[in-house]
């Protein structure tokens, strides 16, 4: 995923959204959004990258939730593990942020450059985790309320796209209904516009790919690259003060088809 904007407990009405786009290469095969199960057994609600097993956004009937974006670099460093994976590791342990960014310090090298946000609804608790940036290899920071934003560089790292997503999200919690929210989330997910060459950010690539990764919607062709998938979240507490999540993903296939969607409706156990 390469851009991303969520608002935890900003909005009364709406305690959760995720407003996300997944940037990947467009031969790496892909399983859309569905219920599937890890060989642990646990139940996980995300798509799949069918290469290395793992996901960018994923979630469980008991609560936890982690979404990742890699870490751009002009030279990165050689890594044998899939980012992927740290997701659904999440998903299946059950110990909070501190605990988990320790256990995976030792092998912090083992995973490229990555920003992991962690939640588990059910502790209220919301953390931001990477492996670059820091004096140590791994670090966990504690997320409070708030409309964040997130792409390849460190969390409300403030590159055009990242930040125009985050103005997006955060004016419209207070949009009529479900449907106005959605709408302006699927709008700013879409855009194609890239940022002018004077404001892009200075990550070491080549103008041309600073140039063409710098949009929302990313239709990158000459490299066979670009926005694979755009997904929405919105969390809103039913009647019976349970989390009530809506979750859809849109799936593009570049080739001027219009996008496969997916959607699925859950609450979240024992939250409240």
């Amino acid at each position: 995923m390469c851009v991303v904007a969520f608002a935890i407990n900003a909005s009364a009405r709406w305690p959760l959204v995720i407003a996300a786009n997944r940037d990947e290469f467009l031969d790496r095969p892909t399983q859309p959004l569905g219920r599937w199960q890890t060989p642990q057994g646990q139940d996980i609600i995300s798509g799949r990258d069918l290469r290395a097993g793992g996901t960018w956004l994923g979630l469980t009937p008991g609560g936890r939730i982690a979404f990742l974006t890699n870490v751009r670099e002009a030279q990165p460093r050689a890594a044998p593990r899939s980012r992927g994976e740290l997701v659904t590791r999440w998903l299946e342990e059950t110990g909070d942020a501190d605990t988990f960014a320790r256990a995976l310090a030792p092998d912090a090298a083992a995973w490229g450059g990555f920003n992991l946000v962690l939640g588990d609804v059910q502790r209220n608790a919301w953390s931001w985790v990477t492996n670059r940036g820091a004096a140590s290899a791994m670090r966990a920071q504690p997320l409070k309320p708030g409309v964040y934003g997130l792409s390849n560089a460190a969390l409300n790292t403030p590159w055009p796209k990242t930040m125009a997503l985050q103005r997006v999200l955060a004016a419209c919690l207070d949009a009529p209904g479900a449907d106005a929210l959605r709408d302006s989330l699927w709008a700013a997910l879409a855009n194609p516009e890239r940022t002018a060459r004077e404001r892009l950010p200075a990550t070491g690539l080549p103008l041309e790919m600073e140039e063409a990764l710098s949009s929302a919607f990313v239709d990158f062709p000459e490299h066979a690259y670009g926005t694979r998938s755009s997904t929405v979240l919105l969390a809103s507490v039913d009647n019976s003060q349970h989390l009530q999540v809506q979750l859809e993903e849109r799936t593009y296939l570049h080739n001027s088809q219009p996008p496969q969607s997916a959607c699925l409706s859950l609450h979240l156990e024992g939250a409240a």
